[in-house]
């Protein structure tokens, strides 16, 4: 949520603030802006709308001179998307610049005692106020920029990634992070900000990644210093070389990200078992499963925590962990958890899953489960993310960047991760046949061509769509493995195309949504021939009398379904339990050619962000 960019260095500041403006849209945001010092004047320009509209506005308002500047978009929290609420925010002396993603949650006292001191504001924003107590701290106490901004993040309650300069000190920026991504590109005498490392990948593969709880005074001319905002104390920065590549944040010829990112899943899936599973040997080997198999094997339960689609994988992970290696696990949201003051034992294992690696809801279960003595294992897509940081062991998914704001390959490799954990554990506890073990290495090093399959679907699916683009009202059913993958199919159709639609288990339907069905509702229904098929299709027959319009997930030649559907859509026969991994994909296409049908935003819906970094 939000994003942040900044640049400090002899190149002009404009150009890379924009463009990584744009690289970070994916975010979500409702608000942009820029704010740029060219050595005599500070020229800030914001909008709400789009980074286009800023760079609209910045033509009409400003000249782009600069080598000193940040930007951002915001995601609204306090105070509703206006010109005058979006960021950057300019203290009341006029010296210093601020651009923030986060929330501080005891704004209103700050905000009234900064009034007592003669502050005033003009916005509704938590930001200004932080960025005018910076000053009041600068002033009182007489401190250069960095130190006021030490002493000022000790007095606030929230979370935060900030960006600060004082336009009387032009050679020098100020960040600082808790809950919330940022990064540092270091590059020869220039430096970048940025919420992750897109904004300066044709700059510098050279980054420094800041760990909550620290700041950064950046200066020309000089190493970058990172302290402690608690105690003041030192830390040596850690640069790394960034493995992304420009080619994997860019559309490569496709419409939409989330296209691009849809037809990325064959090599995704193969990436995250790449090394991992070896069909010929026979074994599946994961270093953070393998170095705390204890932990797994004494487990009196698995304990998952998520959110939206990572909460989705987590279920069908429920049904494989059980199946295959017969250990009780509770799914649970992130954002409930710690709420409902859960029984967390030492003897239990928690799994939190996350595309991003930052989402402030799973971050804050990971540190319950940790204070009650819970070993917690992470399944994440970015490298170096705070969840892989906070977490006792854990398994990236080799995803690769997931830009569309609706998730895709990171459903279905997170699914890949938890099949391998649950196949590994199965295998250690003797709860799977060697016979069936193989089985299951085979098929799952077949998914990634079966995927292929599946996405020949396309242009049969786009016609569907079309037919249907205009309902108001969706129901997606399941049974099984399936379940979940309703779900998932029924919350895409909701992000992208604003079309309301609900999943549920198949047997469900008849207490209470059959209720609904008439002829103008249409009802996708998962029907692949391994796992209650039969009961599937009583199912189906009991919407067919109701006059549904029935959409069937089906396995390539099945008879008895297409005779009752009024469209069938095939893909290859699999293991139940590795079915999601194809099922999946008709119904993120039927969503994606809707939306696009629409004409709504399909890499950026509205209200949404890819990484929510706020409870």
């Amino acid at each position: 949520m939000c994003g942040i960019v900044g640049y400090i260095g002899s190149r002009e500041a404009y150009p890379i603030i924009i463009e990584g403006l744009k690289r970070l849209e994916y975010r979500g945001y409702d608000s942009a802006g820029v704010a740029l010092f060219d050595g005599t004047e500070l020229k800030v320009s914001k909008t709400k709308g789009k980074v286009a509209d800023l760079e609209d506005r910045v033509q009409s308002e400003i000249n782009k001179n600069g080598s000193l500047g940040i930007g951002h978009t915001r995601w609204a929290t306090h105070g509703i998307p206006n010109d005058i609420n979006s960021h950057p925010h300019v203290s009341n002396s006029g010296d210093l610049v601020i651009i923030h993603n986060g929330i501080i949650e005891n704004y209103e006292s700050l905000k009234k005692e900064l009034i007592t001191r003669g502050y005033t504001f003009e916005s509704d924003t938590d930001t200004e106020v932080l960025v005018n107590l910076i000053e009041d701290v600068k002033l009182k106490e007489n401190v250069k920029l960095g130190k006021a901004v030490q002493i000022a993040l000790n007095q606030v309650i929230g979370a935060y990634a900030i960006a600060v300069f004082d336009q009387t000190r032009p050679d020098e920026i100020v960040i600082a992070r808790l809950g919330s991504p940022l990064a540092i590109g270091v590059g020869e005498n220039e430096f970048f900000i940025a919420s992750d490392a897109s904004p300066f990948l044709e700059y510098t593969k050279n980054a420094i990644y800041l760990e909550d709880e620290e700041m950064a005074i950046i200066r020309l001319n000089k190493d970058v210093k990172i302290r402690k905002i608690k105690d003041d104390s030192f830390v040596d920065p850690y640069v790394q070389e960034l493995q992304i590549s420009l080619e994997q944040i860019e559309k490569g010829g496709y419409d939409h990200f989330m296209l691009k990112e849809i037809h990325e899943q064959p090599k995704a899936i193969n990436d995250t078992y790449r090394g991992r599973l070896n069909r010929q040997q026979g074994i599946i080997k994961m270093s953070g499963v393998e170095d705390n198999m204890k932990k797994f094997l004494n487990a009196n339960r698995i304990v998952i925590v998520a959110c939206g689609t990572s909460w989705h994988a987590g279920l069908v992970a429920e049904y494989i962990f059980e199946d295959l290696a017969r250990v009780p696990v509770e799914v649970e949201y992130a954002s409930e958890f710690r709420y409902r003051n859960p029984v967390i034992t030492e003897n239990d294992v928690v799994i939190a899953i996350s595309q991003s690696g930052e989402t402030a809801d799973t971050l804050a279960a990971i540190k319950l489960a940790k204070s009650k003595g819970a070993f917690v294992f992470g399944v994440c897509n970015v490298v170096g993310s705070s969840i892989a940081r906070e977490t006792h062991a854990g398994a990236y998914t080799h995803a690769g960047p997931e830009i569309g704001v609706a998730s895709t390959k990171a459903f279905t490799t997170q699914i890949t991760v938890l099949t391998l954990m649950a196949l590994r554990l199965a295998s250690a506890k003797g709860t799977i046949s060697r016979v069936d073990f193989r089985q299951h290495l085979l098929e799952l090093e077949m998914i990634p061509k079966k995927v292929e399959k599946a996405l020949e679907s396309d242009a049969h699916i786009k016609m569907i769509a079309d037919i249907y683009k205009d309902v108001s009202n969706f129901l997606y059913l399941g049974r099984g493995y399936n379940f979940p993958v309703a779900l998932e199919g029924a919350l895409k159709l909701k992000e992208i195309s604003y079309i309301h639609a609900e999943g549920y288990p198949a047997a469900e339907m008849k207490h209470g949504p059959i209720a609904l069905i008439d002829e103008n509702m249409p009802i996708v229904v998962i029907a692949t021939k391994k796992g209650h098929y039969e009961k599937v299709v009583s199912n189906i027959q009991e919407i067919k009398s109701r006059k549904g319009k029935i959409i069937g997930i089906v396995t390539e030649g099945d008879i008895q379904v297409k005779e009752l559907a009024d469209h069938v859509i095939e893909v290859p026969e699999t293991l139940d339990s590795l079915s999601p991994l194809v099922t999946t994909i008709p119904l993120q296409l039927l969503s994606y050619h809707i939306a696009v049908l629409l004409n709504k935003n399909v890499d950026q819906p509205r209200n949404l962000a890819k990484s929510v970094t706020v409870e």
